[in-house]
């Protein structure tokens, strides 16, 4: 089995999922881990899925017709899974929202050779005032030789920098 990620991005409407699936399906491939959602009228997401390799080319000239419906599909081969163990820390941020938040954040955590294996964000109203507070969170993997304190420690003096409250702390998902 030749493992694929795939990404796509159309207009939001009912049966995007289910066309991506079904395609997926009719060439003996299996549908394993998806992220999407609704953003400004698109739906967009990002799925790990695998097929056989006798099918790999079916496969992706059937994603290639369902563009000609409007949806927008990227197709790359995966590595192989490796059997990798990595400590795995997550990561909380909230603050009223500014722009430049994200560039911050990331930055930091690349000069400390910090990983981002997964990311979500998001805005929300405050419930008393209604003030916009941007709200992330993400998954990590550090580098070996980089402690949890010391990567807290630098992630606290940022958060003082830029104004938001940031929590760090051990994850217990997969790794």
């Amino acid at each position: 089995m030749i493992p694929l990620v795939l990404t796509f991005v159309g207009d939001d409407r009912p049966g995007l999922v289910n066309a991506i699936s079904e395609t997926i399906a009719a060439r003996g491939g299996t549908w394993l881990e998806s992220r999407s959602a609704q953003l400004a009228g698109k739906f967009a997401g990002i799925l790990l899925a695998s097929v056989p390799e006798a099918k790999l080319a079916e496969l992706e000239s059937a994603l290639r017709r369902l563009e000609q419906g409007g949806l927008h599909v990227a197709i790359e081969r995966g590595a192989p899974a490796t059997a990798k163990r990595a400590r795995l820390i997550r990561l909380d941020v909230l603050g009223h929202e500014r722009p430049g938040i994200v560039r911050d954040v990331t930055q930091a955590l690349s000069q400390l050779g910090v990983n981002i294996e997964e990311f979500t964000s998001s805005l929300e109203g405050e419930p008393f005032t209604g003030v916009e507070m941007f709200r992330a969170s993400a998954r990590l993997t550090a580098p070996g030789g980089l402690s949890l304190d010391e990567l807290r420690k630098a992630l606290e003096r940022l958060a003082g920098e830029i104004m938001v409250d940031l929590a760090v702390g051990e994850d217990a998902g997969k790794a």
